[in-house]
């Protein structure tokens, strides 16, 4: 069995997303392309977003450290440390209000 510690992960991601220059880093700790799961941890610094996508599929996001806002038809929801919450079934963006580290849970359909 694999573990992954996410606290060293989220610590090595932020340092990674702080340096670079879209201000944010990731990295996918179960799952793939070969995978029905997919977990990803997605570091951003403060100020930081993630550009309108498509909805990636049946999905979650948990915050693990900071506080992000999640857009999504013209409505705004704040998450912050150790809540959760579905992805929109419909095109959405995210903005990170504070240094934020998150788990991204895809469920390809």
């Amino acid at each position: 069995m694999t573990m992954t510690d996410l606290q060293k992960t989220a610590d090595e991601l932020l340092a990674r997303a702080a340096e670079s220059p879209a201000h944010r880093a990731a990295h996918t700790v179960h799952g793939g392309s070969e995978h029905a799961l997919r977990q990803t941890l997605i570091a951003l610094v403060a100020g930081a977003t993630l550009d309108e996508h498509e909805n990636p599929g049946e999905a979650t996001l948990h915050v693990l450290r900071g506080q992000v806002e999640l857009h999504s038809g013209g409505s705004s929801t704040t998450l912050g440390e150790g809540q959760l919450a579905p992805i929109p079934p419909a095109r959405h963006s995210l903005t990170a209000d504070r240094d934020s580290v998150l788990l991204l849970t895809v469920v390809k359909g």
